[in-house]
């Protein structure tokens, strides 16, 4: 399991995939690196955490 972001909870709660409007979780990549996930069951994306910040750019995000 990853390490959260270092969010406040309001903030947290107001990420939201931008392609879906889906809930972001905590997540780890391929590479063990942080990622947040698209909670969406038809289209579910993992977008990267770069220096502590979440790219959350549709052409950065990688099919799950």
């Amino acid at each position: 399991m990853s390490t959260p972001l270092p969010l406040d909870a309001w903030a947290r709660d107001l990420l939201r995939c931008p392609v879906t409007g889906a809930t972001l979780v905590d997540g780890v990549g391929p590479d063990g690196e942080p990622e947040l996930h698209s909670t969406d069951p038809d289209r579910p994306l993992a977008y990267p955490v770069r220096d502590g910040i979440p790219v959350l750019l549709e052409s950065d995000a990688r099919a799950l």
